[in-house]
């Protein structure tokens, strides 16, 4: 491996490049997620409840793609929710897990809800809204293009006997 001199300007400013400006993103999401909602839940804890409560009994591995997780990963927090009172975790057959909220689980998911809009809005405000529909329109679109090339990547190692 070759070194740069520190006085040697690098082909990209930092704040230029793509993957530093999406992890910033994401530290500002996380902490203004945590200025609404405070820290008894996580940015992810809240994907899982929200999407237990859109879809009920679905397993975890679903649940793990739904939200873009790793299964393990999954599983920890799944977990940890459990022990929390606010999902529960039915073993199925071939030792998957069906999990649905508890009561207590919909009781946060709705102590949550009203801050959703003030979180949106703390994030957005700052964009014109026609700024805010192009900002929201090229995020999707990131997301999606990677997503459907992530699962025609998997699809090919699969056939090739590789995963």
């Amino acid at each position: 491996m070759t070194h740069t001199p520190a006085n040697t300007p690098l082909s990209i400013e930092l704040y230029d490049e793509p993957g530093h400006l999406i992890r910033r993103a994401q530290q500002i999401a996380v902490s203004k997620f945590h200025e609404v909602h405070g820290r008894h839940v996580t940015p992810i804890q809240y994907a899982i409840l929200r999407t237990l409560h859109e879809t009920p009994g679905i397993d975890q591995v679903t649940l793990a793609q739904l939200i873009a997780l790793d299964t393990s990963t999954t599983a920890d927090i799944a977990a940890r929710l459990e022990t929390k009172g606010w999902i529960r975790r039915e073993v199925l057959p071939r030792r998957q897990r069906r999990l649905s909220l508890t009561p207590e689980g919909e009781d946060v998911l709705v102590e949550l809800m009203p801050g959703v809009g003030v979180h949106y809005r703390a994030m957005m405000d700052s964009l014109e809204p026609a700024e805010q529909q192009e900002f929201m329109r090229l995020l999707r679109k990131f997301v999606h293009l990677y997503d459907s090339q992530n699962k025609a990547e998997v699809r090919k190692l699969r056939l090739a006997g590789k995963a």
